[in-house]
């Protein structure tokens, strides 16, 4: 009776390490890939500190789906047009690698123009209604703007959706723009932070119109939010800095 010589156990864990790497790229590809909030151009839909998920397959995949945006091939597979609405992470078309999230206001063929801090798509104002005050915090000086609920018309297939928008004023940099009219391939995007986002209401240095190849995903689900009060090595401190009831949140 001959003896097999078992492999040994370093190589074992070896392949689980490389098995479980493989796996994880391949969701991060195809399904979800989690994705922070470094600044606050998207409150009060999501604050600095947010970790939220974002679902690859909503638009279909392009090369940026892939990690590191390998230039493997051009335009996008099962690819579909993103909803009215919708809260989405793109790289941004002057680099082409800076990830960006914002929600899509406009689609091919939208014409879109912001006068007197009013939205309007298609030379209709979209409804705003006042909500209050909000204190940003978190982001810079703590300042008190101007809280609206807005209401986005439907898009094909989608009903109307409503969320909320943050105004200092509706007399800052980007509150008057001339009419923009989205071009095929292309989507329209804005911060729900309308007076400190760089958005697609700039075209020479801010984003200007999103090329759909572009689109890495549809914000989904928020797994984890901390409001930065607690350093690294504070671990006494690390639950206090939670923010519990963001957890596990949808993002609309």
């Amino acid at each position: 009776m001959t003896n097999k010589k078992k492999p040994g156990g370093w190589l074992e864990s070896l392949k689980t390490v490389v098995y479980a790497g493989l796996i994880a790229i391949g969701i991060r590809t195809v399904a979800f890939e989690p994705f922070n909030i470094p600044s606050g151009s998207m409150i009060p839909t999501l604050l600095v500190g947010d970790y939220l998920f974002v679902s690859k397959y909503a638009y279909g995949y392009s090369k940026h789906s892939l990690p590191f945006s390998p230039d493997l091939f051009q335009g996008r597979i099962f690819g579909s047009l993103p909803t009215r609405g919708d809260v989405a992470v793109f790289k941004f078309p002057r680099d082409n690698s800076t990830d960006y999230i914002k929600r899509i206001i406009g689609l091919p063929g939208d014409r879109v123009q912001v006068r007197q801090g009013r939205l309007y798509l298609n030379r209709q104002e979209v409804p705003r209604e006042s909500q209050g005050l909000y204190t940003v915090e978190g982001d810079g000086p703590r300042i008190t703007v101007r809280l609206y609920r807005e209401s986005l018309p439907a898009s094909a297939g989608s009903p109307a959706r409503q969320h909320q928008i943050l105004e200092a004023s509706d007399d800052q940099n980007y509150d008057n723009t001339p009419e923009f009219l989205v071009p095929a391939g292309h989507v329209f995007a804005m911060g729900d932070n309308r007076d400190n986002s760089l958005d697609s209401r700039d075209m020479s240095i801010g984003v200007g119109f999103v090329p759909m190849e572009n689109l890495v995903g549809r914000a989904e689900m928020i797994f984890f939010s901390v409001d930065g009060s607690a350093a690294w090595w504070e671990v006494w401190a690390w639950p206090f800095a939670v923010r519990w009831d963001r957890l596990l949140t949808a993002v609309r």
